[in-house]
């Protein structure tokens, strides 16, 4: 098949998995702290990766893996621990809008430190994401009727660190395949995860239907939504832009609203608007 078409099947399948992420973050939360939730998640999508890429570390060489440090810390460490605070207190769907955000992220830190080339048009992208941005921030939490804006702002910190990520994957590790980048990051996270999940109570509560739940579903995060779709993001950054491979938060929004809808989340019209404008905003920066 086609590298055109190809990436376009990884960007379908990435938006279905990336997109049910929020609603499992969620119902992770409702017997794990955030903290655990964001550990969890790591070390199922770690033990996954080591089992099926070890032998791919061997390709990895020793310039190589400061990189792989690197963008394991700004494209999952992170992102994993922010998202999971950030669910505490805003709606899953509206976490999936904001992160949206990122493909904006990802033209604007490519300019000013990678040097890409953009268009006038892009640059209006980046304004127009960002007052719907602003609107959906100003228009608080539906759920709860407060202005979390501590918790949103947590999410927009997370897609500058996806930014910062696919913008060091394209220039530093291009020609490094994905399954050796993906198992390189989790091996890296591997230890951390389990040392910061030890200082928390697990212990005390891992007998718990409702722990043992949650913990499920963060398993399936892990492994699915973390470990497999890493690997297939990386593959799309280096078989297209990191721009096109961003955008596949075009998509993530409608799954998790879908699955907002089914856990009785829903948007303010106001909210609506926000999202929208965001959306316009990733359109423009990503059209070339």
């Amino acid at each position: 098949m086609e590298t055109k078409q190809l990436k376009w099947i990884y960007l379908a399948i990435l938006s279905l998995i990336w997109g049910s992420s929020f609603i499992l973050i969620k119902k992770g939360l409702i017997g794990l702290s955030a903290v655990q939730v964001g550990s969890f998640r790591i070390i199922f999508a770690a033990l996954f990766l080591l089992i099926v890429g070890f032998n791919s570390l061997k390709k990895i060489s020793r310039r190589q893996w400061k990189y792989v440090a690197i963008t394991s810390l700004f494209g999952t460490f992170i992102p994993a621990y922010l998202f999971a605070i950030a669910e505490t207190q805003v709606n899953s769907s509206i976490v999936a809008i904001l992160n949206s955000l990122t493909p904006l992220n990802t033209l604007v830190l490519g300019i000013i430190a990678f040097g890409i080339q953009f268009q006038k048009r892009q640059v209006l992208g980046v304004f127009v994401g960002l007052m719907g941005c602003l609107l959906l921030v100003l228009s608080g939490d539906s759920s709860s009727g407060t202005q979390n804006y501590l918790y949103v702002l947590l999410v927009v910190v997370a897609t500058l660190s996806y930014a910062i990520n696919v913008n060091l994957i394209k220039k530093y590790l291009h020609d490094l395949n994905s399954v050796s980048i993906t198992t390189g990051n989790f091996a890296v996270l591997l230890l951390p995860a389990l040392i910061i999940l030890s200082t928390t109570d697990i212990s005390q509560k891992i007998h718990f239907a409702e722990t043992q739940h949650s913990i499920l579903f963060v398993a399936i995060l892990g492994i699915l939504g973390t470990g497999i779709a890493n690997i297939l993001f990386f593959k799309l950054i280096q078989m297209s832009s990191p721009v096109f491979a961003t955008s596949v938060t075009y998509l993530i929004p409608i799954v998790a609203f879908f699955w907002g809808l089914l856990d009785n989340e829903f948007l303010t019209p106001i909210q609506s608007v926000g999202a929208f404008i965001i959306l316009i905003g990733v359109y423009l920066s990503a059209k070339k």
